[in-house]
């Protein structure tokens, strides 16, 4: 499927490295979009960057340091000179305890990763995109956010705030040109970081039609595509 509106856009991704925000950077690149991703892993962006030379850059990353986030971004638009789409992608699983098993360290750990990241990069980029009185973010769950079963307290927690945060982007900037979803992508298994390519095209095509514009009446929501599993 082609979206042609996508072509020059410049879409930043985190977690690009591997699964599905190295298929949804792949994705992207291939609608003609320019792709900054950034990973703690350099194998898949290294790949995405031989076989799209021109249109991919990417800056290595933790995305549970700030600091590491704006000086990714800060290369990332002196490059592209702006971010059109915000895509976060990277998450981290815990050991699937309930509550009582489950060490502060580890809850702090997942929150951090899997949410206050998304805080982080999405505070530093929406300034920029209310100036252009555009801009989409598309933040992306498992079925751990809808429902239990599918991680343990703290992954299960941390997915539901996702939602609840990105609900409250649409309620407080869509009146500003600002277009914030989630796309909820089903259970994801642990050895997903293994795999450089998520083997089901399913979260590329299905981000893809929420950053186009056949999606600009689509606020606040939570796209199930619940069949995958990756």
């Amino acid at each position: 499927m082609k979206f042609g509106e996508l072509e020059g856009k410049t879409v930043f991704i985190t977690g690009a490295s591997s699964g599905i925000g190295y298929t949804q950077a792949e994705a992207f690149l291939e609608q003609g979009a320019s792709v900054f991703g950034i990973d703690l892993d350099e194998t898949g962006l290294q790949n995405l960057k031989q076989a799209y030379p021109e249109t991919f850059s990417f800056w290595i990353a933790d995305v549970r340091i700030q600091e590491e986030i704006a000086e990714s971004i800060r290369v990332a638009l002196k490059e592209f000179v702006r971010i059109d789409i915000i895509i976060h992608s990277a998450g981290n699983l815990d050991d699937d305890g309930t509550t009582l098993d489950t060490k502060e360290e580890l809850w702090d750990e997942v929150f951090q990763t899997n949410v206050k990241s998304i805080y982080y990069a999405t505070n530093l980029i929406l300034p920029h995109m209310l100036k252009w009185e555009k801009g989409i973010i598309i933040n992306t769950v498992s079925s751990a956010g809808t429902a239990s079963g599918n991680g343990g307290a703290a992954y299960t927690a941390s997915k539901h705030a996702i939602i609840g945060y990105t609900k409250q982007l649409s309620f407080d900037y869509s009146d500003k040109g600002i277009r914030a979803n989630v796309i909820c992508l089903g259970a994801l298994k642990p050895e997903r970081n293994e795999r450089k390519n998520a083997s089901n095209g399913e979260p590329g095509n299905v981000t893809l039609f929420m950053a186009s514009d056949a999606a600009d009446d689509i606020h606040g929501a939570v796209i199930p595509a619940e069949s995958l599993i990756v």
